[in-house]
């Protein structure tokens, strides 16, 4: 029988302690990674607990309390807290005088998925009497819709007298979305384009204060809010099957958008585009517009409604920008 080596058990004990002492750094490293990981992640929760719109607003001179928690926000958001609000009592007063003079009001907000028109029309209606205000946003068509005139079940939900109705999507679905997606024929697409004008130059004539609004967003902006909505419990009613296939198929979007803008932008009804990558600012600015294309008693001066360029631009100039762009390699705005 042979003999043990002494060396060799020396040895063996030596690398079992190496090892022991191996696997106690690294149960400490992950012991503190766990640790980092858990204080970032607690460290992302507080920042992603934003307040209710108005909050700081309402609460920027109030007294220190033991009940009361201090907390930090932008100058950028209480100045627009109380920008929002002074222009939201304009609403208001404007909202008075077409219920007074049994005016009709009609906006159309289009533009990319996650572009910022749901956010925008909350904040116009907000206050707004809901007698005399109201938001469409229709479902897919039904089997029977499909068969009927394409305008038919958006033609039911026009303004009555005094009312202020707002589309959260409109017939123009099928200048962008229905045709990219396959919804739609070529021919079916062309028709519309051709036909639409004519429908809102009646409406106009018939009375009808219109106004169309597209929201326009970068695609980098557009894939971030895509993936806030997925993270976010608040937001995931938002995410629909087409939201990815926004982004693969952005080029062909914009290519529709200048097809719909050519075809539909007339003097009598002109779009307003927006750039919505700054979503409060974009909503400003929308707000602006409105306000400024009508009168009503009590209206604040011109220059408290003057609208950023930058923000709010003609469908004209915006064809323009696209035609002198289009071929050229740059990104254009969604």
């Amino acid at each position: 029988m042979a003999k043990k080596n002494p060396q060799n058990k020396k040895s063996k004990n030596k690398s079992k302690a190496v090892a022991a002492k191996e696997t106690e750094q690294i149960a400490i490293r992950d012991e503190k990674a766990v640790k980092k990981e858990k204080k970032s992640q607690k460290k992302g929760k507080k920042l992603k607990q934003d307040l209710s719109e108005h909050t700081s607003l309402k609460n920027l001179n109030k007294k220190k309390s033991k009940n009361r928690q201090a907390v930090w926000v932008k100058k950028f958001t209480l100045a627009y807290e109380q920008e929002l609000q002074k222009l939201q009592i304009e609403l208001l007063k404007w909202q008075k005088h077409v219920i007074a003079n049994e005016q009709r009001v009609l906006m159309l907000f289009e533009g990319r998925d996650a572009a910022g028109k749901g956010g925008t029309i909350k904040r116009i209606i907000e206050h707004m009497n809901p007698r005399g205000a109201r938001v469409v946003a229709l479902l897919r068509p039904s089997d029977r819709e499909r068969t009927q005139w394409y305008f038919q079940r958006y033609i039911q939900h026009l303004p009555s007298a005094g009312e202020i109705v707002l589309f959260d999507r409109s017939w123009y679905n099928r200048a962008m979305v229905e045709p990219t997606m396959g919804f739609c024929t070529d021919e079916e697409n062309k028709r519309f384009l051709k036909d639409t004008p004519m429908l809102e130059s009646m409406l106009v004539k018939n009375g009808i204060i219109l106004f169309k609004f597209f929201f326009s967003v970068s695609k980098e902006e557009q894939l971030r809010r895509f993936n806030a909505r997925e993270t976010d419990p608040l937001k995931q009613y938002k995410i629909s099957p087409v939201d990815r296939e926004a982004q693969e198929r952005w080029d062909d979007y914009t290519v529709r958008k200048f097809q719909m803008l050519n075809e539909t932008n007339r003097t009598i009804s002109p779009w307003t585009i927006i750039r919505s990558d700054n979503k409060k600012k974009a909503r400003l600015n929308c707000i602006k517009h409105i306000l400024s294309q009508v009168e009503y008693k009590g209206k604040i001066p011109a220059e408290e409604l003057e609208i950023d360029p930058e923000i709010a631009i003609s469908g004209i100039d915006e064809i323009r920008f696209m035609e002198d762009h289009l071929m050229t390699g740059v990104e254009l705005p969604g």
